[in-house]
């Protein structure tokens, strides 16, 4: 079984997954592909709408709803981060470049690129701190300068593919003829895969 994985750097709610999608395809044996996209693009292809631009009380619950859910994985997290929103195609290349690559571990760097953005104040559109994660995580430092083509492509093409998929935010996982939209559904997902 493979998991697709698509994501934004640029997440909340990707920070909160953390690690917790490879080790759940661990688990099972599953393989899991890091499908990084813009998620505001996604939004504009399957009608939703940016944080900035939906009505106060939806902006409002969607604080409330970040803090619960990271007291509820146990995660700091700045609900106003100074470098949100930020460039995320920088970091998704990064990510691009990493699982073509290979070397070290991609989970840990998705979780750094995400933790630095909501818990870190730091700018993941920036390459010393992408460059930093790759070297967290055990990739070379100078992926951050190689592949930036191929990575622009594979973003393009995550995109059309997430489309495809029946995608429409992030996290969201493609397990089979299965969907999983957000980290709150890692476990029914873990289910899912415990019964394929």
């Amino acid at each position: 079984m493979q998991i697709d994985y698509y994501l934004a750097t640029t997440s909340p709610y990707a920070y909160l997954a953390g690690t917790r999608p490879a080790e759940i395809a661990a688990k099972h044996g599953a393989g899991i592909v890091y499908k990084p996209l813009g998620v505001f693009d996604l939004f504009a292809r399957t009608g939703g709408t940016p944080p900035k631009d939906r009505h106060e009380s939806r902006q409002a619950y969607r604080l409330v709803e970040m803090r619960r859910q990271a007291e509820k994985a146990g995660k700091p997290i700045n609900l106003h981060p100074a470098h949100w929103p930020t460039n995320p195609a920088p970091s998704a290349y990064a990510i691009i470049a990493a699982q073509r690559e290979g070397g070290g571990d991609l989970a840990a760097l998705v979780a750094g690129l995400t933790r630095a953005c909501w818990a870190e104040e730091r700018d993941i559109a920036e390459d010393a701190v992408i460059a930093d994660c790759l070297e967290a995580a055990g990739f070379d430092r100078g992926l951050v300068d190689r592949g930036m083509m191929a990575g622009a492509e594979t973003y393009a093409r995550n995109l059309e593919e997430a489309v495809a998929a029946g995608a429409f935010g992030v996290p969201f996982f493609v397990a089979g003829e299965e969907t999983f939209w957000g980290q709150d559904r890692l476990d029914d997902l873990d289910r899912y895969l415990s019964r394929a």
